[in-house]
């Protein structure tokens, strides 16, 4: 009984030992992947459209916001898998592809789902058509039709427009025009001998990258700095950035407005030059000059102001003073008013920073708002700038340009940006 009992033993003790033997041998053969870090940042967006992935290089894999590791993995699993990924499923089980990361170009990706689709009919509409050729041409002059007859699909011409467009109106050089994310190398090498631009990108590129710009001649006139809105602002060749820093530095930091040449000329974003050129044309009102709640006009007595009358959206930081705010709070809700392009409802008023809330539901309950002039957009023509300053838009700005250059239906675009309902909402009080 006892002999049985270690023979037995005996026996599965020399099982365990060849099966560890085995499994360390057949260890040594399976490919070893390089450690990764997963991106966790938003990659760059601007002229994303469809692709296949078995047409991408390492740098294209690396536009996509792969780091280098990362690229030679996905790479060296493509081998692993036969050279060539046949659908979404499978390029979805490479390891370095994060749930998130896969989630964000799945939609883009001109693979099947799974291998069983790949050899259906149905799949065939996906694949990529014969890019041809007729002579030299200069890609500049292009438009969409024009790429489309070249061979390539209505998403593509679009997003080959749209990364001239990032480029500054120009594609400047083959180089650049080589770093088109969907123009893959293949396709290059059949356009390059017929494309009429420089072999190089010059090496003051940064400057010539505004050079096509059309700059309008700016047509300067008398002007009281403090009484200028954004709109005049702009007109004098401010950016839309630029205009809202300096409403920004004369309500916030001067409490309502510039005292002098000087105070204007303290603001960062008026160059030197630009403070030149404005100089003679700076008339200032004495009316329009803010004073402190200690500090009364000279020769004209006060008039107290009928807040009944005084709309929300065009109430002043000196008014905001008379009501009783202090001197942040009063600069806050006028900065939030002018990043937001003006209120919707007086409960946005509410969540300013540094505000008083009884003093400030004293004051929505005593005055109007108008919201006519308020500046609204759809999705689809609301300006990059505008989408990332704004404060509801800007963290998901690249994701709307982003997915509104190959999607049209706003509908599908709200469900692919997965936002929270409250987020929703206040974003569309800003949409048409």
């Amino acid at each position: 009984m006892k002999k049985n009992y270690y023979q037995r033993l005996a026996v599965m003790g020399i099982l365990l030992i060849i099966l560890f033997a085995f499994q360390k041998y057949t260890s040594k053969e399976k490919e070893e992947f390089p450690d990764v870090q997963f991106i966790t940042q938003p990659f760059a967006v601007l002229h994303l459209t469809e692709f296949d992935p078995n047409e991408l290089d390492e740098k294209q894999w690396q536009n996509l916001g792969f780091t280098e590791k990362q690229t030679a993995t996905i790479l060296n699993y493509k081998k692993v898998v036969g050279g060539r990924f046949v659908s979404k499923e499978q390029l979805k089980k490479c390891f370095v592809i994060s749930e998130k990361k896969f989630s964000d170009l799945n939609h883009y990706i001109l693979l099947p789902e799974t291998g069983k689709e790949a050899k259906s009919v149905a799949f065939k509409s996906l694949e990529k058509k014969s890019i041809t050729v007729r002579g030299k041409f200069n890609p500049d002059l292009y438009s969409a039709d024009d790429w489309t007859k070249m061979g390539f699909s209505e998403k593509q011409a679009e997003a080959i427009l749209k990364y001239k467009s990032y480029l500054g109106g120009s594609f400047v050089s083959k180089e650049k025009f080589r770093e088109c994310f969907i123009i893959s190398e293949e396709n290059f090498q059949k356009i390059n001998p017929y494309l009429i631009l420089p072999e190089k990108t010059p090496e003051n590129y940064r400057a010539a990258k505004n050079f096509n710009t059309d700059k309008k001649k700016i047509q300067y006139r008398s002007f009281d700095p403090n009484a200028l809105d954004i709109e005049g602002w702009k007109s004098f060749g401010f950016s839309d950035k630029q205009v809202q820093i300096i409403i920004n530095y004369r309500d916030r930091n001067l409490k309502g407005s510039f005292k002098s040449l000087e105070d204007i000329q303290k603001c960062f974003v008026i160059s030197s030059e630009k403070f030149e050129e404005m100089k003679p044309f700076i008339k200032f009102n004495a009316e329009t000059i803010a004073v402190s709640k200690n500090e009364k006009p000279e020769n004209k007595q006060q008039e107290k102001t009928d807040f009944t009358k005084v709309d929300l959206n065009s109430i002043t930081y000196k008014q905001l003073i008379e009501f009783g705010f202090d001197g942040k709070a009063a600069g806050s809700m006028i900065g939030f008013r002018n990043k937001l392009g003006g209120f919707v409802n007086k409960e946005q008023i509410l969540s300013t920073y540094n505000i008083d809330p009884e003093l400030t539901k004293k004051l929505l309950s005593t005055a109007p708002l108008t919201t006519s002039n308020v500046q609204k957009y759809t999705l689809q023509d609301a300006p990059e700038e505008w989408l990332k300053n704004h404060p509801y838009f800007k963290y998901s700005a690249e994701k709307i340009i982003f997915y509104r250059i190959s999607e049209k239906d706003e509908k599908k675009i709200w469900k692919m940006l997965k936002l929270k309902p409250e987020y929703e909402v206040r974003m569309k009080w800003y949409l048409k």
